[in-house]
């Protein structure tokens, strides 16, 4: 129990330090493209992350599943490339600011949306590494109807950019060569 008492802490804490972070850089970002989608898609974002995290913490089982878990930790180095790489552009709501420069470089040299791939393996694989592979199936299955949704206003605002075009032209969106 105290594995899984502290993987969610862990997550629920990087959640919270995300979110502040978050806010901080739309504040200082200024005018944003943020669309209607992306604005309605954000609360079902965070109550998705939410139910992942709470879910697991009150239903998982006490022993995890070391390859799940190894899987969830994995993904965090990943987490913080994108993070570093975005610095001050980065934000949960997909706000685009109209000067944003584009980023070419980390984990955006190989694929458009890494954090996408990040939080889709971290949804999936927190619950999984418990043993709710129903709460693993069902977060992971509303989070892609929920990027879907997002994706399109995302792509749009950040087409408009100088330079997202010429770079991603052939990327794929979320792991190289495949999807």
């Amino acid at each position: 129990m105290l594995t899984r008492v502290l993987v969610c802490a862990g997550m629920g804490a990087a959640r919270l330090v995300e979110l502040a972070y978050s806010r901080r850089n739309i504040a200082a970002a200024g005018e944003t493209a943020e669309g209607p989608l992306s604005r309605g898609t954000y609360p079902f974002i965070v109550a998705v992350h939410t139910l992942a995290i709470v879910g697991t913490l009150l239903k998982g089982r006490d022993r995890a599943s070391a390859a799940w878990l190894a899987l969830l930790v994995a993904a965090q180095p990943l987490r913080l490339w994108v993070l570093a790489t975005l610095g001050g552009r980065w934000n949960a709501r997909a706000a685009v600011p109209a000067d944003m420069e584009v980023a070419t470089t980390g984990p955006y040299a190989f694929v458009r949306h890494p954090n996408y791939t990040v939080v889709g393996i971290e949804l999936f694989a927190l619950p999984m590494a418990f043993g709710l592979w129903r709460l693993a199936l069902g977060v992971a299955a509303v989070n892609c109807v929920l990027v879907a949704l997002r994706l399109r206003e995302e792509e749009a605002a950040l087409d408009r950019l100088p330079g997202y075009r010429a770079h991603f032209a052939g990327k794929k969106r979320f792991v190289p060569g495949v999807i």
